[in-house]
């Protein structure tokens, strides 16, 4: 096949299934998948997942339990003890005041186990609570100045932790990766709210489309 074809062949088939990527987002895509870089060491613990969704899920999931540990290392002596605190301090600081509930749901906590975060950070006298003028029946929160504080003592280390972690892939399979998996990630962050009172059988009937 010629050279050119093949290859215009190739962006038909990756436009179809990503429309917003431009070229750059297809030449990581392409090199990515005709470079694949031999696996050194064991894959995951325990288990391995007998089908590719389950074992890339497992693979997330350990790297995402992997960070927290590490960034509860790096937060050590800040008063934050885990980065979803760090998490919910940076939603209150770019959110400007916004509803309780807002950034519960925002930062992908339940209600109770959120509420009880954003107790022990009133505790630590990081944030403040205050009622909505306009809805008396919602609260609304801002950073204190030690919140303030905390953020930017806490941002140079979370940035530092995540480095390390991600330190021997290369930028671009960075953006590749961020580039597959960020659909998912704004799919469900989404729905997540609708779902939270539907069975896991409701909510696969309407997320799985049969065919």
């Amino acid at each position: 096949m010629n050279k050119t074809v093949e290859l215009v062949n190739e962006w038909a088939r990756y436009e179809a299934k990503y429309p917003a990527g431009d070229i750059a987002d297809f030449c990581r895509y392409y090199l990515a998948h005709h470079n694949v870089k031999e696996l050194k060491g064991a894959l995951v613990g325990g288990v391995v997942p007998p089908i590719s969704d389950g074992l890339l899920l497992k693979l997330i999931g350990r790297i995402s339990k992997l960070n927290m540990a590490y960034a509860a290392k790096a937060l050590s002596g800040t008063g934050l003890t885990q980065i979803e605190e760090f998490g919910i301090l940076v939603s209150i600081k770019q959110s400007v005041n916004p509803r309780k509930t807002d950034v519960i749901y925002a930062n992908l906590f339940e209600l109770s186990s959120g509420s009880d975060t954003l107790k022990r950070l009133q505790r630590l006298g990081f944030i403040r609570e205050y009622v909505d003028e306009a809805d008396k029946r919602s609260k609304r929160l801002e950073l204190t100045p030690a919140g303030e504080d905390a953020v930017g003592q806490c941002h140079d280390r979370i940035v530092a932790n995540a480095r390390m972690i991600m330190h021997d892939i290369e930028e671009d399979d960075k953006k590749l990766c961020i580039q597959i998996l960020k659909s998912v990630e704004v799919k469900f962050s989404r729905l997540w709210p609708e779902h939270k009172g539907k069975t896991f059988q409701e909510i696969h009937s309407s997320v799985v489309v049969r065919k």
